[in-house]
């Protein structure tokens, strides 16, 4: 384990522990559910109030497979740029498009700082969408203040602690007004909160901005385009009622994403997930009886 503690969370934890404060919302876009074994903890905590233009949350995973096979963790990624802190590997993590997969061994621990959509432009100062797919050092953005973050943070192994760091670093960091950042953060809210939403037409009516407008502001600020991030929502919400074992409406979703039949969704779906959506339902929605 990354540093020394009295009181590690995965002394405690059982199988796929996760830990969420109560104004961070439920985890979305989590492609594996059921992990075969071993001590797994996933922690998601709100940022100070002060930094709530910025941060959407913190967060912490720590495993403990020692003596036990791999494991693979999948996920469908938000559009939100994030800071990565682990040992040797910590790096600011742009926009990725396609499906995340960390294989897990051994023993490890990784803290992380998720940015608010748009909240990452005040300190890049250019368009976040240079960073999709990307990663970059942490120094590359914040200069030595980030070299020596991830150190600080490593001091500790508690999230309390962690966080405290991460918030004294980000507070240090200066930044100037910028009124864009609740505006574009408002508009992805929209698209997250209405599931009808399907269309940049209708984005851009809401927005009071004209559709190159809008299309200008997310290449700035979000770093992905308004169709792609409508389209990651609603493929959050597909996997999300899967998960839970609903019915999904296929055909339906297809048309509304724009696609000319039923296959070609199934066929991006699986190119993303991994499987087709029958045989992610069948994998991780929840057992009957």
């Amino acid at each position: 384990m990354i540093g020394k503690t009295r009181h590690s969370p995965l002394q405690d934890a059982s199988v796929a522990t996760r830990s969420t404060d109560a104004d961070v919302g439920p985890a979305r876009g989590i492609l594996r559910r059921k992990l075969a074994g071993g001590p797994f903890w996933h922690a998601r905590h709100a940022p100070a109030p002060e930094l709530r233009d910025i941060v959407e949350h913190f967060w912490s995973v720590a495993w403990d497979l020692r003596g036990q096979p791999a494991q693979i963790q999948e996920t469908l990624p938000h559009p939100n740029v994030h800071i990565v802190i682990e040992q040797d590997r910590s790096r600011v993590v742009g926009i990725h498009t396609g499906r995340f997969v960390r294989e897990l061994a051994g023993q490890g621990r990784v803290f992380g700082i998720k940015f608010r959509v748009g909240g990452f432009y005040p300190f890049l100062h250019k368009p976040v969408a240079s960073l999709m797919n990307r990663t970059l050092a942490i120094e590359e953005v914040f200069g030595e203040a980030g070299a020596g973050l991830e150190t600080a943070v490593l001091a500790h192994s508690d999230d309390a602690s962690m966080m405290s760091v991460a918030c004294a670093f980000l507070r240090s960091q200066p930044r100037a007004p910028d009124d864009k950042v609740e505006h574009v953060a408002a508009i992805v809210a929209g698209i997250v909160d209405d599931r009808a939403l399907t269309s940049v037409d209708k984005l851009a009516e809401r927005s009071g901005l004209g559709k190159r407008a809008l299309q200008r502001l997310f290449r700035d600020y979000v770093g992905a385009t308004p169709k792609w991030v409508i389209n990651r929502y609603r493929l959050h919400d597909a996997v999300e009622q899967l998960a839970l074992g609903h019915s999904v409406g296929w055909a339906s979703i297809a048309l509304e994403l724009g696609y000319f039949d039923q296959a070609h969704f199934i066929r991006d779906f699986k190119k993303l997930v991994g499987r087709t959506p029958a045989e992610y339902a069948r994998a991780e929605a929840p057992a009957v009886g």
